[in-house]
């Protein structure tokens, strides 16, 4: 909601106050990268009023072509970060608009467009989203390696040494996380050598991808300070685990704040304290489950995560499979233990989480709608099922490509109907592009493979 003059003075002066000069309204492209224009502080009542300008044409994903009118971003001044590291500058996530109107192309626009349909119903979303990154070196021949040579075990997760060893950067990200207000509550050396974690509280699913847009940033930010690189990248190296950004979602009733996912484990049939909203919700999900993947896990390099065993002495634990269960680490919908929610484990660093997000609620809405049902939880390792037993059950592989992703994508006309034709062409565009470039690259493992053999 726009705010009055008087209002926006009072922001102006409570930022110049804590030594706030900039303010930069940020939005962001159809990768979820962040985008924008930095305006000094005594301009902040024109920025907010969208005298910030932008050539779509400029920008992936924007949906303009070079001869149209300009889009401009309104900052939401209500979800304020002051820089930690650079304490002039204040980052405002932004709404895109188009002649005064909310731009559909936005994926925030995007989102709000879903959870006002969610609101019709009575409902609205909270979303935690689980970090990982892996804080890296990089070489003179452009490679990454593990900065900590001690940092080798082969099982590392939970490693308390190689935790310790990268405090400085850690201790960096923690305080601030907290200091923003965020609620840190976790976080820890993962599954991989190089790789951390940080879990803090669940919010509303704007505010959640907002701070997750911004971490991003702030971690790359702290490990340049280190003269390391932080990376999100789903699959940085083909024999360790990947970075996930598991989705951890469920609605609440937005006259008394309860969640309505969540009920006693005694009260539910199968025993995992999920009410029948939660689990239509969830068969939402899984019915349109291959075609969100390409939302979820939106690169090339995403599909290099989600495999069945990699070249790996245990398991993956990345989903492939389009199923939910119980606390099994086996699906690509997961109930935690307690329940009241449900997390999407296909989702990954890369993910631009307002698109996810709007997906996932969209599909899950329309499970409500529907009175779907998911069928029984799947309790078994998936991973060691035969192709039989998968069949019987009616468990289909997620994509296992970029480019079956995006076929997924492109086939469900329930995207079209969530994200509008022209949103949903863009993303088609623009991931086909990037599978082609990919596909015709001739990459050193093909050099080294074929070069002498033939």
């Amino acid at each position: 909601m726009m705010k009055n003059s008087e209002e926006i003075q009072k922001i102006q002066q409570d930022l110049m106050a804590k030594g706030v000069k900039y303010c930069m309204g940020v939005y962001v492209d159809i990768h979820g990268i962040p985008k924008g224009k930095v305006v000094p502080i005594s301009h902040l009542e024109h920025m907010a009023h969208g005298s910030e300008l932008y050539t779509g044409y400029a920008l992936d994903g924007l949906g303009q072509a070079p001869n149209d009118d300009e889009i401009a971003s309104v900052p939401d001044l209500d979800h304020i970060i002051q820089l930690p590291w650079q304490p002039e500058v204040a980052w405002m996530p932004a709404d895109n608009t188009f002649k005064g109107e909310p731009y559909p192309l936005n994926t925030r626009v995007a989102l709000k467009n879903v959870l006002a349909e969610a609101e019709k119903m009575g409902f609205g979303m909270n979303l935690g989203i689980e970090a990982e990154l892996f804080v890296l070196k990089k070489n003179e021949d452009g490679s990454l390696s593990i900065p900590n040579p001690d940092d080798k075990l082969t099982k590392p997760c939970y490693d308390t040494r190689g935790f310790l060893d990268q405090f400085e950067w850690l201790d960096k990200m923690a305080t601030s996380i907290d200091d923003l207000g965020w609620d840190l509550y976790s976080f820890d050396h993962e599954d991989a050598n190089g790789q951390y974690e940080f879990d803090f509280m669940y919010a509303d699913a704007v505010t959640t991808c907002d701070r997750f847009t911004f971490l991003r940033l702030m971690a790359k930010e702290y490990a340049k300070q280190e003269d390391l690189l932080a990376t999100f990248m789903p699959k940085p190296f083909s024999n360790k685990t990947g970075n996930g950004a598991h989705f951890n979602m469920s609605l609440y009733d937005l006259d008394t704040g309860e969640n309505v996912f969540k009920c006693d484990p005694k009260d539910d049939p199968n025993g995992l304290g999920i009410t029948p909203i939660g689990y239509q919700f969830i068969a939402g999900i899984i019915k349109h489950g291959r075609a969100l993947c390409a939302a979820f896990a939106p690169t090339v390099n995403s599909y290099k995560r989600l495999v069945r065993q990699g070249d790996m002495p245990y398991f993956t634990w990345a989903p492939v499979f389009n199923s939910f269960g119980s606390n099994n680490r086996t699906n690509s919908i997961r109930v935690p233990m307690g329940g009241g929610r449900c997390e999407s484990r296909n989702a990954d660093g890369a993910v631009n989480p307002y698109l996810a997000a709007t997906l996932a609620l969209a599909a899950g809405l329309e499970g409500i709608r529907e009175g779907l049902d998911p069928g029984k939880p799947q309790d078994d390792n998936l991973y060691e099922l035969s192709e039989a037993e998968r069949r019987d059950r009616g468990i289909e592989f997620l994509p296992r490509t970029l480019a079956e992703a995006v076929e997924a994508f492109a086939a469900d006309p329930f995207v079209t109907a969530t994200l509008g034709k022209e949103l949903r062409d863009e993303f088609i565009k623009y991931k086909t592009e990037e599978w082609n470039e990919y596909h015709t690259t001739v990459s050193a493992w093909e050099i080294e493979k074929y070069g002498h053999l033939f």
